[in-house]
């Protein structure tokens, strides 16, 4: 019995090729397999265990990338190795081996996607958290570059194992690629400028500006457009080429303010009131908290008054702090100055007219009087 299944399976035979030896290389195909699949949950549960225990970020883009091991692929390469026992004619030994390329090249491709992704993924969040700030275009456009990057290498890269001149193809690709980027070369643009701002942080999310007039507090830079909520409660969006093409002003990294103000007095202050006012003042600003003096000066005379200006540093970066302290200033001023006996000048105009006696006659005579 044994003797007549033997025979048979040996006198069939598939492709010149008898059954016996298809069962035996799909019996290498399934073991290869079977080895191959505890060979990845082996290492993607070690590197688990090893990433778990010394928190290394390192090792978890490792397992998370061997765990992308495609199944499919798997079973590929196992029937290549199955079809590997067997004796094929040499032009499916050829296809056979161009199939093995494009599987390798294929689950290596996988595997440096994922591994591009978490890399990427875990750098930026490192790097947002040790800055504070949103990176999340920068993120977004390196990635989709690599990537890009990536599967083009891999694409043609399987065109030329598979015999297709790739000479002309990347010739196509490359005036293609001109004529793209003349006609979205606008598109581009903020897409550099969001890289610019990415890299060289004029801002950041949270950030209060002012930009060509427009000022608020920076919501999202995107790819093309920053989003900016203004004071007055409405969205302004802004393409990130025109952002960039204008002076802007952070007021989020201010650390503290200059402030410089002016007042007049009138002009019937007498010299020795005019010689205290600058110390008044000194006195004053020094008395606010989180406050540094400068300087106040008189510095030139008014049409209708004796101005003043006055300079100090407010130690806090917040604008209503600013505010608090000048109006308490402001007040103060008033105090002082009414105490001194000076008032502020408003713009007045005083209008002399100079009497002209009456002219002579021409006969020498004076003039007549009339009654």
């Amino acid at each position: 019995m044994d003797n007549a299944v033997t025979h048979l399976f040996s006198d069939w035979d598939f492709l010149g090729i008898p059954v016996l030896n298809w069962l035996f290389a799909l019996g290498v195909a399934c073991a290869v397999f079977l080895v191959a699949r505890f060979a990845v949950a082996f290492l993607v549960r070690k590197f688990q265990a090893d990433a778990g225990a010394s928190r290394s970020q390192f090792k978890s883009v490792i397992r998370e990338a061997a765990d992308a091991t495609s199944n499919l692929l798997l079973v590929l390469a196992a029937i290549l190795v199955g079809a590997g026992v067997l004796d094929l004619p040499e032009r499916w030994a050829g296809r056979i081996g161009s199939l093995w390329f494009v599987v390798a090249v294929l689950q290596v491709a996988l595997w440096a996607h994922r591994a591009v992704t978490l890399g990427m993924t875990h750098y930026f969040r490192r790097h947002a958290a040790a800055q504070g700030s949103q990176v999340s275009a920068l993120a977004s456009l390196s990635m989709w570059a690599l990537k890009v990057l990536l599967w083009t290498i891999v694409l043609l890269a399987m065109l030329s194992n598979l015999g297709v001149n790739i000479t002309a193809f990347v010739a196509s690709l490359g005036v293609g690629g001109i004529a793209v980027a003349l006609a979205v070369q606008n598109v581009l643009g903020d897409l550099f400028a969001s890289l610019a701002i990415a890299v060289d942080k004029p801002f950041e999310v949270g950030d209060f500006i002012v930009v060509n007039g427009s000022s608020g507090t920076v919501e999202h830079v995107g790819l093309k457009t920053t989003r900016i909520r203004s004071l007055g409660g409405e969205q302004i969006i802004m393409s990130n080429t025109s952002l960039l093409g204008n002076t802007i002003q952070n007021f989020k990294r201010l650390q503290e303010r200059r402030i410089v103000f002016k007042f007049g007095l009138t002009y019937d202050c007498t010299a020795d009131q005019l010689r205290r006012v600058p110390g008044i003042i000194e006195e004053i600003i020094r008395m606010q908290e989180k406050t540094r003096f400068d300087r106040c000066h008189f510095q030139s005379f008014g049409d209708s008054s004796l101005d003043f200006e006055v300079v100090y540093i407010v130690l806090e970066p917040g604008y209503n702090a600013y505010m608090d302290i000048q109006q308490a200033v402001n007040i103060a001023m008033i105090e002082q100055f009414s105490a001194l006996g000076v008032e502020f000048a408003f713009p007045t105009r005083t209008l002399h007219i100079a009497s002209q006696a009456a002219a002579p006659a021409s006969d020498g005579t004076a003039p007549a009087a009339t009654a």
